[in-house]
């Protein structure tokens, strides 16, 4: 599959709800670290990942991959990302992302999914308040602290 199939595929299986297509992506250790729920690891938990915990607060997803670029190993590209919030107090506005997305690829699958991605913007558009989007962006601190590759930072 091309870099550009496969990263349609991985679009459409979001916006189609299809979990098994998604997790089929995946290789059987594969991992996705979502900015929001954290790691799923292996094709079960990642297939559930996007029938359960994507589509329990929110629907009509939207996804496109931009200008990606890969050297066999790592795969990086550019995305737009939305959907619709079903939460109460978004009142049912569209809740818009960007970001890049990092994926390490083994045999033509992906074995690790990691995103840096905008949040900010949404969290406007989703009416949070200022305490509960404080509670998500000191989680994201943390996981960011604890990364190996951020050591050298924290002295």
């Amino acid at each position: 599959m091309t870099t550009t199939a496969m990263l349609r595929a991985f679009c459409d299986a979001v916006e189609q709800r299809n979990g098994k297509a998604f997790a089929d992506l995946f290789t059987e250790d594969g991992v996705y670290h979502d900015v929001f729920y954290g790691a799923f690891a292996g094709r079960e938990k990642i297939a559930a990942m996007i029938d359960d915990w994507f589509y329990r607060t929110a629907t009509d997803f939207r996804w496109d991959m931009h200008d990606p670029v890969s050297n066999g190993t790592t795969l990086y590209a550019r995305y737009t990302f939305s959907y619709r919030s079903i939460l109460p107090e978004a009142d049912g506005a569209r809740a818009m992302f960007e970001g890049v997305a990092i994926m390490t690829l083994r045999d033509g699958r992906i074995v690790s999914y990691h995103e840096v991605a905008n949040t900010a913007p949404a969290f406007v558009d989703l009416k949070f308040a200022p305490e509960r989007i404080a509670k998500i962006v000191a989680r994201q601190g943390a996981e960011l602290k604890a990364r190996p590759e951020m050591k050298r930072h924290l002295g």
